[in-house]
């Protein structure tokens, strides 16, 4: 997909039943999001709060989910270079396609929050050998993350992505350009590397349209918590109606009615396997 003319668009999914949802609208990959997980299974915010092996349990139900690449967040790595070489071997054996590593001191917090902090330049550049070194499937793309922007400047965070993609990176992801000069600037002085574009809703980088991120040689673009958003302000809604009314009748047309909801997760394979093998 990285090698197509086309950007590898990656609507974010937050678990399992999300990334089904994401399958069946039609798109090519899935990005499990961190602030979704994070909200998911916590109720709480991107702040470092979740483990590795939280993290990989949940990219296994992903990956189990849909036949669609999972491209998954995987934080720091988790501690050290060390600890980055057992990180990257769980996350590919979960089956993951691809994983993204970030320079943010742990604990770390959502790109687009402040007070943001980054390790020196030669730490992240360790976990990235060792991230490298770690994998045993050539295809598993690595994709190396910096947070600099924010902390040093976007001179600086262009430096270090460099040096992130010299070490063995695949794909480089520069987090929170502040303006679209600034995302130009990106893909002008990186274009000779395939990059990430974070499209975070609500977030610190401008809304730009597809079109433009195709022009400006984007390779990838996901889309973290679209699906996380829409989804708690459809629970709010009805919700409020079954605590206005009593019931959720006033709601129902715009539920997805239940027989549809069965088919969609799967009861009639179910039903067959049950009828093949009871």
């Amino acid at each position: 997909m990285l090698d197509a003319d086309e950007p590898v668009v990656a609507a974010g999914a937050y678990d399992a039943l999300s990334a089904r949802l994401v399958a069946e609208a039609g798109f090519p990959a899935l990005y499990m999001t961190g602030f979704g997980a994070a909200a998911s299974l916590l109720g709480r915010p991107d702040v470092g709060l979740l483990t590795m092996t939280e993290m990989v349990d949940q990219a296994r139900r992903m990956v189990d989910a849909t036949d669609l690449p999972v491209i998954a967040d995987a934080d720091t790595g988790y501690g050290n270079a060390l600890n980055v070489l057992r990180t990257v071997r769980s996350y590919e054996q979960a089956g993951v396609a691809a994983l993204h590593l970030e320079d943010q001191v742990a604990p770390k917090r959502c790109g687009h929050l402040d007070g943001k902090q980054v390790v020196p330049a030669d730490d992240m550049v360790a976990k990235v050998r060792a991230a490298a070194a770690a994998r045993t499937d050539p295809d598993l793309v690595l994709i190396a993350r910096t947070d600099a922007r924010s902390v040093e400047g976007l001179d600086a965070a262009l430096a270090r992505a460099r040096r992130y993609h010299e070490a063995g990176a695949d794909v480089l992801f520069v987090e929170a350009p502040q303006t679209e000069a600034e995302v130009e600037t990106v893909a002008r002085q990186l274009a000779d590397v395939p990059l990430l574009f974070n499209w975070a809703e609500g977030g610190r980088t401008p809304a730009l349209p597809m079109e433009r991120l195709r022009d400006l040689g984007f390779s990838i673009v996901i889309f973290p918590v679209s699906t996380l958003l829409a989804a708690t302000q459809a629970v709010r809604q009805v919700l409020r109606a079954i605590r206005h009314t009593g019931t959720p009748a006033e709601a129902m047309d715009r539920l997805v009615p239940f027989g549809e909801f069965l088919d969609f997760i799967g009861l009639p394979e179910v039903r067959d396997l049950e009828s093949r093998f009871s």
